[in-house]
């Protein structure tokens, strides 16, 4: 099978945490269950989302090492973010561990958590399922989870100015991908309106 997961299992559970690796079982499975609503192939989207936050749990000084040998391109917000490294690292991980060539699968790693201008319908459906899975009980999760199943677009503008939200109120630093992020799906809604 193209996406062999049973190897991929076994390494996350020997390396991240009971919590982790249970969040990654939920958010692959969201994964398969959108990518069979929006057209997308469900075994790859349930193989990158299995593998989002491989690196999650790693101590900080690798994950840094990681997004540094990278060659991905890291704007400055993100490399001042701890917790912004796992993508990055995760992406690169997968692609020097395990040999996984696919950019799709790379870039839904990589931007699970920031979100950028301009995603592939994949990379959507890996940065929803991450906020939507099963162990997710934020406050208004249960509104997310409907607007999800309704509308891809839609999805991705709450979601960014969620995420938006929650760093402000945190006195965080937003990177630039994650800006072009929301105006990217804010122009899409306003187009659709004007009939652009």
């Amino acid at each position: 099978m193209l996406y062999d997961t049973e190897d991929k299992k076994k390494f996350l559970k020997a390396n991240l945490s009971q919590k982790r690796y249970q969040h990654s079982l939920n958010v692959a499975a969201e994964c398969r269950k959108l990518a069979e609503k929006y057209g997308e192939d469900p075994d790859k989207a349930y193989f990158a989302g299995l593998l989002h936050d491989i690196c999650k749990e790693l101590p900080a000084d690798e994950q840094l090492e990681l997004v540094e040998k990278s060659g991905f391109t890291v704007c400055r917000e993100e490399l001042e973010t701890r917790s912004l490294w796992h993508g990055i690292a995760g992406a690169y991980f997968v692609k020097t561990k395990f040999g996984v060539e696919d950019i799709d699968i790379l870039n839904a790693i990589r931007f699970h958590t920031v979100g950028r201008a301009g995603m592939s319908r994949l990379e959507e459906i890996v940065y929803l399922g991450d906020l939507i899975s099963a162990d997710r009980d934020y406050k208004d999760v249960d509104r997310m989870r409907k607007v999800t199943y309704t509308s891809l677009n839609s999805a991705m503008l709450e979601a960014f100015a969620f995420s938006i939200r929650s760093v402000v109120k945190k006195g965080g630093v937003i990177p630039i991908c994650t800006v072009e992020g929301y105006n990217f799906y804010n122009r899409l809604r306003t187009d659709k309106k004007s009939g652009k």
